[in-house]
């Protein structure tokens, strides 16, 4: 999918539809989260988030992992003053997860979620996430991308220079979009919320989600 769909897709299901971002962003950070859960040993997990909607999926996902038996932590370097994601960090923070502006000790983790920049990123990367995503990158620690690795050009993939996340695994939300065209490390699709008729309209091609499962990993 190209990133003009994606926003496209977006625009309709709010437009025509009448879903909520408040909604399809719980439906995906569930989703997220139990991708994480399918894929990794539960443990402390570090969530990146960013001031848009990918990192409001990452505070949802971090609440669910919390349920689900990890142990979250956030940070959050850029702050948004919308009331949405004020809400987000309210709840998650009023569930004990800790939410910081500035990176941990990178070696308290297994895990490291990347929710900084979804769809509607243009590179290049700039502060504060630049040096975040350095000190990711050079830590070696597993790191699981929601919908666009950060850094990344959502129809290119990842830049020949400057930061970049260099993922693990990485879950695709609603479909997968071109820059993940070549991925082949572990790869699932979430976002079991799509209407019929608009995935016919846009021609996507969206795997079958067995039994009751929010999730579908790639093979």
């Amino acid at each position: 999918m190209r990133q003009k769909e994606a926003a496209k897709i977006d625009e309709e299901l709010f437009s025509i539809y009448g879903f909520k971002v408040e909604q399809l962003m719980e439906l995906a950070g569930l989703a997220c989260a139990k991708a994480v859960h399918a894929q990794y040993s539960k443990g402390k997990v570090l969530v990146l988030c960013g001031p848009g909607n990918n990192g409001g999926d990452g505070f949802v996902c971090a609440r669910h992992l919390q349920q689900f038996g990890f142990e979250p932590s956030i940070v959050y370097p850029k702050p948004s003053k919308t009331d949405l994601m004020e809400a987000l960090a309210k709840q998650c923070t009023g569930m004990g997860i800790p939410v910081m502006t500035s990176l941990p000790t990178l070696s308290e983790f297994s895990l490291i979620v990347d929710a900084f920049f979804g769809f509607s990123f243009h590179p290049p990367v700039r502060e504060p996430f630049t040096e975040i995503i350095d000190a990711v990158t050079k830590s070696g620690i597993f790191v699981f991308s929601i919908d666009i690795p950060s850094g990344w050009d959502v129809e290119n993939g990842a830049p020949s220079e400057g930061p970049y996340i260099r993922p693990h695994g990485i879950i695709s939300l609603t479909a997968p979009k071109l820059c993940v065209r070549d991925w082949t490390g572990p790869h699932f699709v979430g976002g079991r919320f799509v209407p019929r008729r608009l995935a016919e309209e846009h021609n996507l091609l969206l795997p079958k989600y067995p039994n009751a499962d929010q999730i579908v990993k790639l093979e």
